[in-house]
């Protein structure tokens, strides 16, 4: 077969294929993710299925992260009770972990030093994705969170039934 003949053919089932396992998508599956917590264990998201999770990159030095992860924090204490989890990863660049434990013992949200099972870091702080009962990606998005988003975001997903197995 010649060059010419075949082009269309591999572009063809270049656009069948579906997007990379390790992209968050919205309205795609999740990959596979393994976060290793502050201190040093570690869960996957498929530990958290029936749960609505929120991914949440943040950096010390981010203005506007230093007022959402607060509301996350406030938000997830009110809400936790109908099986909600937050995750808070602190990106490159930030205070080292360490020197954050006294943050950490404050809040109530669950944080996180690394993940696995994601295709690079966000290219902004804070950047959030938002994860379903089921596992599909809802959101996914750069920019924080204000009250009203996390209204419209995430208590639809907290009265959708858990999937049953």
């Amino acid at each position: 077969m010649r060059l010419n003949m075949l082009l269309p053919l591999v572009c063809a089932m270049l656009a069948a294929t579906p997007a990379t396992a390790k992209e968050l998508k919205v309205g795609q599956p999740a990959p596979p993710i393994e976060l290793t917590l502050v201190d040093g264990t570690k869960t996957t998201l498929a530990e958290h299925r029936g749960e609505v999770v929120i991914i949440n990159f943040w950096a010390t030095w981010c203005v506007p992260c230093r007022v959402e992860l607060p509301l996350l924090d406030g938000y997830y204490r009110q809400v936790r009770k109908h099986r909600m989890q937050v995750f808070a990863i602190t990106t490159e660049g930030s205070v080292p972990i360490h020197k954050m434990k006294n943050l950490f013992a404050t809040l109530a949200i669950t944080p996180a030093k690394r993940v696995k099972g994601m295709s690079g870091s966000p290219t902004a702080v804070p950047t959030n994705y938002i994860i379903d009962r089921r596992g599909v990606v809802r959101y996914a998005k750069a920019g924080a969170l204000d009250l009203d988003d996390l209204n419209r975001e995430i208590i639809p997903l907290l009265k959708e039934p858990a999937p049953v197995d």
